[in-house]
């Protein structure tokens, strides 16, 4: 066994002194982080919810960043808590060690860092700790590459190698780590090899039962560019001793750089039924989400079919973790929790999701519960106890890379499942009901009835459907909207992504200056997105009911208020709809960061520009054009509210 906190023989010993110096000072000091707001400081008021930084740069002399949380429960009860230790900056390539730091009372008190894995100038990263629980051995794996003085990343191909190690003792020693390559990395995953980051499992049910298992993700160089992604399941059945690849995704990657998926940083969880779900970052591939998943029913030997993505599940790119909180056979219902930043732009509010039905859905984030509005990042969750979760996640008023915390939580500061939301009606063909989200309220319509939205949370959210991305076909986006506000940004539709470079439709009022605007974002092939925009010359916040229309059609973008003249610009070609998490909104970005304050009424959208006429007869006579061939994408009367019993 090699010792808790060996020498570090590439440093200064006033860094090592001092390193351990704080850590001695520190070890029992829960550092209480910084509530965002008056609801986040309430609930670490309460019993139910407690936090506290547990890997900080200024607080362990020595390190300058810590990044990569991963943390299991040992079978005597003790957690364990693993980061990467980076020494001079908080690149992903430098001189990195694998550190630990224990707690024996459920994650109240924390004892010193460890460095169990010392990098001595290169990278030692990507924890993926499992606990064997028939003989209470704790084994991680780990990828080592050479490490550089810089903050860049790895050269591409990159020197990553598989390693493993293990404690028999709680954590307390860690064996020498010896090297896996021959075993789980073959050839032609040669340009990048990545374990975990995040716990693996070990199995419970049938006939894999005892089973340890971890995720991988590799890339395959053909010595001019990188032609494969790879996205693996890696097992053991002898506790570790030894290794084999199971399941296996591969995805090409086209001569122009797209490739259809990009599974990484994979999350497991086993379901009732025994399968093993797979919950991965999706980056960059061309399928709408950033999130895909896929499910092994051999005990991770082969996937059941390909990943898919998710499109409205709504996360940055970023890795996730997922824990079982209850299951049907011991608690009488199954509660899957998902960690993960939910703006679907930037790495910022920590949320925990629920799935009820063993992760065949998700919650959405109006349903989900903020553990921070901070800037956040990598994540994983462990079981304290029967109704007790830890959260062990990047956080930082600044950057999520500012330091490291734990949460510690109950199902009581979770809640209970929600009943269903309010609906409207979608007369699209082929649509399922909108969700009305917050209390939005019907009121006096342009035709009949139209939904009044209070600016703060109203909105209505369509369930995704394969119909609703627009891709790169013309478009007509008709509605009416009423408003007398004279400030803010006020959402009146927005379909796909967010930000500067997720392809996106949105049309809102911007009263504070002047106008009622449009924009769509595209990508086509690798190049870099590109953005139109489009305005009125006025913002028609009269408190009036206006029309408004945007199509796009022969090159341009155009819009116009009322059917009068049409303000019109150059369109940028590409696919609205690609990469990024799909969402349609009425009343309210995609992000949750703006609301509008107004009423909208007869909201519709068509997969092709309709004529003048055709659009003549929708404002004027409120033309049904909702068949199968009009093209219609979604139409949505606004005209009545249904609640769950209706």
């Amino acid at each position: 066994m090699t010792s808790d906190l060996r020498a570090r023989s590439r440093r200064p010993w006033w860094r090592r002194a001092g390193a351990l110096l704080t850590a001695a000072g520190l070890a029992l000091l829960p550092i209480p982080v910084r509530a965002v707001d008056a609801s986040e400081a309430a609930s670490a008021a309460r019993a139910d919810f407690e936090q506290q930084v547990l890997f900080k740069s200024s607080q362990e002399q020595g390190y300058s960043c810590f990044r990569i949380p991963a943390i299991v429960k040992s079978t005597n009860g003790t957690l364990l808590a693993f980061a990467e230790g980076r020494v001079d900056n908080c690149g992903d390539a430098g001189d990195i060690d694998l550190v630990l730091k224990r707690s024996t009372d459920g994650g109240r008190t924390w004892g010193p860092l460890q460095v169990i894995d010392d990098g001595g100038g290169d990278t030692h990263g990507n924890p993926a700790p499992i606990v064997d629980t028939r003989t209470g051995r704790i084994v991680l794996a780990s990828t080592y590459n050479t490490g550089r003085d810089d903050a860049a990343s790895c050269d591409v191909p990159c020197d990553r190698s598989p390693h493993f190690q293990f404690s028999d003792d709680d954590g307390r020693t860690w064996s020498k780590p010896r090297d896996l390559s021959d075993s789980i990395m073959p050839a032609h995953w040669n340009s990048w090899y990545a374990t975990g980051p995040v716990h693996g499992i070990q199995l419970n049910h049938g006939r894999y039962k005892g089973r340890l298992v971890f995720s991988v993700n590799t890339e395959t160089f053909d010595g001019a560019r990188v032609t494969h992604n790879h996205a693996g399941l890696v097992y053991s059945d002898d506790g570790g001793e030894h290794w084999r690849i199971g399941a296996v995704g591969s995805y090409p990657v086209a001569t122009d750089g797209t490739f259809p998926q990009k599974p990484s940083e994979m999350t497991l969880v086993e379901r009732a039924d025994g399968a093993v779900y797979v919950s991965g970052r999706e980056q960059d591939g061309t399928g709408l989400g950033h999130r895909d998943y896929a499910v092994s029913r051999d005990g991770g030997a082969t996937f059941a079919a390909p990943f898919r993505t998710i499109p409205d599940l709504y996360t940055p790119q970023v890795q996730g973790s997922v824990l079982r909180l209850r299951s049907e056979e011991r608690d009488g219902y199954s509660r899957l929790l998902f960690a993960a930043p939910a703006d679907p732009d930037r790495r910022r509010t920590m949320m925990i999701r629920s799935s009820w039905d063993e992760a065949g859905t998700w919650d959405t984030v109006d349903r989900g519960k903020v553990v921070t509005n901070d800037w956040s990042g990598y994540s994983d969750m462990v079981a304290v106890s029967r109704d007790e979760v830890g959260l062990l996640y990047e956080g930082g008023t600044v950057d999520a890379r500012d330091e490291i915390r734990f949460a510690r939580f109950t199902e009581d500061w979770l809640g209970p499942r929600r009943g269903p939301d309010p609906t409207t009606r979608d007369l699209a063909p082929g649509s399922r009901p909108a969700t009305v989200v917050g209390g939005a309220r019907e009121t006096e319509g342009r035709f009949g009835s139209a939904l009044a939205f209070d600016g703060v949370n109203d909105a209505v959210r369509l369930p995704y459907r394969t119909a609703l991305p627009l891709g790169t076909r013309d478009f007509t986006v008709s509605l009416w909207f009423r408003y007398n506000a004279s400030s803010g940004q006020h959402p009146f539709l927005w379909m796909g992504g967010i930000g500067n470079r997720q392809p996106q439709i949105w049309l809102r009022g911007e009263p504070g200056s002047n106008r009622i605007r449009a924009l769509i974002t595209t990508v086509t092939g690798t190049a870099a997105p590109r953005t139109a925009s489009v305005s009125t010359t006025g913002a028609y916040n009269d408190g009036q009911w206006h029309h408004a229309a945007l199509v796009r059609t022969g090159g341009r973008l155009s819009i116009s208020v009322d059917g009068g003249p049409a303000a019109s610009v150059l369109d940028v070609p590409g696919t609205v709809s690609r990469t990024s998490p799909f969402g349609v909104h009425l009343g309210q970005a995609l992000d949750s960061r703006s609301h509008a304050a107004g009423a909208l009424d007869e909201v519709r959208v068509y997969g092709r520009a309709l004529t003048d006429t055709e659009l003549r007869h929708v404002r004027e006579f409120n033309a049904p054009l909702d068949d199968l061939y009009s093209g219609v994408v979604l139409r949505l009367p606004l005209d009545k509210v249904r609640r769950a019993g209706d």
